[in-house]
């Protein structure tokens, strides 16, 4: 199994959590989207063209600055695969910040997200902040997902939205950053107000997004992308 980060058991990573003030996050979407590859490249900057599907449950960490505050993310990227449903599902609870990922090329990854969305609601805290992502957006000339369809989706579910290419970067820090900065002041407004944990407004949680024309790249014709 790939670890980016020696990061221990599920149980010592949550308690890293709250003792660093750390933002646990989920990757979830079907096997073969380029979570794995968007995850090495936040954390990494790094593209492996041979990855190979996650098993199960893996994590890196990476600290940005948010406001001027320095801001610790955890992220858990989460194995696509039917059979690992079970054990992904459990890592669901807890995570204040999701990106639901499909690929662009391949319209049946687009339409298991609501599937993925559902199961997301149904173990997740109600009030998690969710980012769909079409990712692979290098290959536009295989398109298969429009735009502005996925946009209508997040729109009609409440999410944020945005494109990414984990093989030429475009977005990959912004989708992240943006996640990480609504996480951020909705955690920040929750503690100057004196309200608990359960109180995250989730009408604070949409994060509108405008998806600007992803810039032609080197590597155009590159379609391998893993999990």
């Amino acid at each position: 199994m790939r670890r980016w980060s020696t990061g221990g058991s599920y149980d010592e990573a949550r308690r890293s959590l709250r003792v660093r003030a750390e933002y646990l996050m989920v990757l979830i979407g079907d096997s073969g989207v380029g979570k794995s590859n968007l995850l090495s490249r936040f954390t990494r900057n790094e593209f492996n063209l041979e990855s190979k599907s996650t098993i199960g449950v893996e994590f890196a960490t990476r600290s940005i600055q948010v406001e001027g505050k320095t801001v610790k993310a955890q992220i858990w990227d989460t194995a696509g695969q039917e059979r690992y449903r079970a054990i992904t599902s459990a890592y669901y609870r807890g995570a204040v910040g999701a990106l639901l990922v499909y690929d662009i090329a391949k319209h049946l990854t687009y339409e298991n997200a609501e599937r993925w969305l559902k199961e997301l609601q149904d173990h997740a805290d109600s009030n998690i902040v969710i980012m769909l992502v079409g990712n692979k957006s290098d290959l536009r000339h295989l398109r298969a997902v429009p735009t502005d369809e996925a946009k209508a989706f997040a729109e009609k579910h409440g999410l944020s939205f945005l494109e990414t290419s984990a093989l030429d970067s475009s977005n990959v820090e912004l989708a992240f950053q943006t996640i990480l900065t609504a996480i951020y002041n909705i955690v920040s407004q929750r503690q100057m107000s004196g309200r608990s944990d359960s109180d995250f407004s989730p009408a604070s949680n949409v994060v509108p997004i405008t998806v600007e024309p992803t810039q032609n790249s080197s590597n155009k014709g590159a379609c391998c992308q893993s999990n």
